[in-house]
C-alpha cells in the first residue's frame, strides 16, 4: 500500500475527528451543525478515494468513486452556507435553496453513467471519468466557490479586530479549497499527485480554528502549526512503511524528537503572538482613551467658552450702571458711600480683565492662535508710548523712574492685534512694577536686522527670579516665581501666559532672563516684520 493511499486514509480519520470537536463545542449552534455536515461531506470524499485507491477490481473502484460522489456534490452548498452564517448574512437564501436543490440533483445523477464511468488509470492510482452532468456539476462547483470567498472577502473588508482575524482564516482555507477541488483534473484524464486528498483536511483544520476560537493568532501561527503538523505526519507515515524494523525504530524515535521540537516551536509562536495582540489591544485602549479624551476636553472648553460669556455680559451692565451712579447721573452721593462704589468698580473691572484674560486663553488654547487676531498696520513705537502714559501713576505712586530708549530711525510698520499687543506690553510693564521695590524699569526697543525683527525688552531692578525657575515663567498659567508669589500673592501669573501666547500667535517668542534673587529680570519679546 502507497503513502498516498495511507495519506488519504489518515486525512478523512482527521477531518471526521474535527468536525466531531466542532459538534461538541456547541451543538445547538447552527454554524457548528452545519460544519459537521460539510466536515461529514469531507470525510466520505477522502474515505470513499482511500477505499476506490485499495480497491482490486475495476467495478469495485467504480463503485467506491460514485460513494465519493455522495459527499462532494454537497460540498459547495456546504460551504456557502457556512459563510452566510459566519458573516451573519440572511439575504442571500434564495441561493442557497438553489445549492441544495441542485447538490441533491446531482447526487440522483452520480449514480448514472452520465455522470462518470469508466476508469482512467495512472502511474499512483486511479479515477473515474468525467460525463456530460460532470461538466455541469463542475460549473456549479466553482460558482459556488466563487460566492463562498466573495462573501467571506467583503466580510474581511468590513469588519476589524477578531472578526477580521476569523474572516483572514477563511480567506486562506479558500485557498486550500481551490487546490482540493484540484482532484477533478483527474476526473479529466490529467495525472496530478494526490495533494489534494491532505490540503482537504488542512482547509477543514483552518475553517474548525475560525469557528471554534474566539481569540484567534495571526496568520504566522497557523502556517507554523501546519508545517509542524504536515511533518509529523509525514514522519509519522514514514515509520510504517520502513522495510526493517531498525529503521522504523529509528524513523519513530525521529518523530517522537520532532514532536517535542515543535511543540517548543508552536509555544514560542503563541506566546510572541499572544504579546503583538495584547500590544494591539493596548494600542486600540489607548486611541479610544485619547479620542475620549479630546471629546471631554471639546466639551469642557465649550463650556468654558460659554461660562465667561454669560460672567462678562452682566458684569458690563454692572460696570455701565456704577459709572453712571459715580458720575450722581441718579443723584448726589455722600463721600463715603462714592468712596466705597469707586472701590467696587475697580474691583468689578479687575474681574472683568481676569475673564476677558481666560475667554482668551480659552481661545488660543482651542484655535491655535488661528483666525483670533485681528491685524492692523501699527507703529510698535506709538504702541508702547500710549501704555507708558497709562502706567506712569502706577510708576510714580511706587517712586520708581520709568525710561524708554527708542531707536533713531523710524521702526517699519508692523501688522499686528493692536489691542491684544497693548496688553500684553501692559502686563511685562506692569509686571516690572509689581516686583520692583526701589530704582525702576528701562524699556528698549530696537529692529534686529539680521532677523527682520522688532526686539522689545522690559529691564527691571525688581527681587530677580531663580535660574532654575527661568524655564517654567509664562508656561503656564498659576506658574509664578516664588519671591513673586510672596510679594504680589493675588497674582496668577495668566497675564504673563496669555502673553506668551498671543506673542506666539504673531509668530514671535517671549522669555525671561535673570542673574538671580534680588538681581532684576529682564523680559524680551521678539517679534518678524511681516
Amino acid at each position: 500500500m502507497s503513502i498516498y493511499i495511507i495519506l488519504t486514509l489518515i486525512s478523512g480519520i482527521l477531518t471526521l475527528l474535527l468536525g466531531l470537536f466542532v459538534l461538541g463545542k456547541n451543538r445547538k449552534l447552527r454554524l457548528n451543525q452545519v460544519f459537521f455536515f460539510f466536515a461529514l461531506s469531507c470525510t466520505i470524499w477522502l474515505l470513499g478515494s482511500f477505499m476506490m485507491l485499495k480497491s482490486k477490481t475495476d467495478e469495485e473502484a467504480i463503485f467506491w468513486d460514485r460513494i465519493v460522489y455522495i459527499g462532494v456534490v454537497f460540498i459547495p452548498t456546504l460551504s456557502y452556507h457556512i459563510s452566510l452564517l459566519f458573516t451573519k448574512t440572511r439575504n442571500r437564501k434564495y441561493l442557497l435553496f438553489a445549492g441544495y436543490f441542485l447538490s441533491s440533483l446531482f447526487f440522483i445523477l452520480s449514480r448514472t453513467d452520465y455522470f462518470v464511468t469508466d476508469l482512467y488509470k495512472y502511474s499512483w492510482g486511479f479515477h473515474t471519468q468525467a460525463r456530460f452532468f460532470h461538466h455541469i456539476f463542475l460549473i456549479f462547483f466553482i460558482v459556488y466557490f466563487v460566492l463562498f470567498f466573495l462573501n467571506v472577502y467583503r466580510f474581511y473588508r468590513k469588519t476589524k479586530a477578531v472578526e477580521r482575524s476569523q474572516a483572514a482564516y477563511f480567506l486562506l482555507a479558500s485557498f486550500l479549497m481551490f487546490l482540493s477541488s484540484l482532484a477533478f483534473l483527474s476526473a479529466y484524464g490529467i495525472n496530478l499527485p494526490p495533494f489534494s486528498y491532505f490540503t482537504a483536511v488542512v482547509f477543514v483544520f483552518i475553517l474548525t480554528l475560525a469557528i471554534t476560537r474566539y481569540h484567534l493568532f495571526g496568520i504566522r501561527v497557523i502556517l507554523t502549526e501546519l508545517l509542524v503538523g504536515g511533518m509529523g505526519l509525514i514522519w509519522l507515515v514514514f515509520s510504517f512503511l520502513m522495510p526493517t524494523v531498525n529503521l522504523r525504530i529509528l524513523t519513530f524515535l525521529t518523530f517522537f524528537l520532532f514532536c517535542i521540537f515543535g511543540y517548543y516551536l508552536i509555544k514560542a509562536t503563541h506566546e510572541e503572538e499572544k504579546r503583538r495582540e495584547e500590544a494591539e489591544r493596548m494600542a486600540v485602549q489607548e486611541r479610544a482613551l485619547r479620542l475620549r479624551t479630546e471629546r471631554l476636553t471639546r466639551a469642557r472648553d465649550q463650556f468654558i467658552l460659554s461660562s465667561q460669556h454669560y460672567f462678562r455680559t452682566p458684569l458690563t451692565s454692572i460696570i455701565g450702571f456704577l459709572e453712571m451712579v459715580l458720575d450722581e447721573s441718579y443723584g448726589k452721593l455722600p463721600e463715603k458711600v462714592k468712596e466705597k462704589l469707586g472701590l467696587t468698580s475697580r474691583s468689578v473691572l479687575e474681574l472683568r480683565k481676569r475673564i476677558e484674560e481666560s475667554l482668551d486663553i480659552s481661545q488660543f488654547q482651542i484655535r491655535k492662535g488661528k483666525g483670533i487676531l485681528s491685524l492692523e498696520e501699527v507703529r510698535v513705537e506709538d504702541l508702547i508710548k500710549n501704555v507708558i502714559e497709562e502706567l506712569k501713576p502706577q510708576a510714580k505712586e511706587k517712586n520708581l523712574y520709568l525710561e524708554v530708549s527708542f531707536p533713531e530711525n523710524p521702526l517699519p510698520k508692523m501688522k499686528l492685534d493692536k489691542k491684544r499687543m497693548f496688553m500684553v506690553f501692559v502686563n511685562l510693564i506692569d509686571n516690572g512694577i509689581k516686583h520692583t521695590l526701589k530704582g525702576g524699569i528701562k524699556l528698549f526697543l530696537e529692529y534686529l536686522k539680521d532677523k527682520n525683527s522688532i526686539l522689545f525688552s522690559v529691564k527691571d531692578t525688581g527681587i530677580g527670579i531663580p535660574r532654575e525657575e527661568l524655564p517654567f515663567i509664562g508656561q503656564m498659567p498659576f506658574e509664578r516665581g516664588r519671591k513673586a508669589k510672596e510679594l504680589t500673592p493675588l497674582g496668577k501669573g495668566i497675564g504673563l501666559y496669555l502673553s506668551r501666547l498671543v506673542v506666539e500667535a504673531h509668530g514671535g517668542k517671549l522669555w525671561a532672563e535673570s542673574e538671580g534673587i534680588g538681581k532684576g529680570s529682564v523680559f524680551y519679546i521678539e517679534l518678524p516684520v511681516k
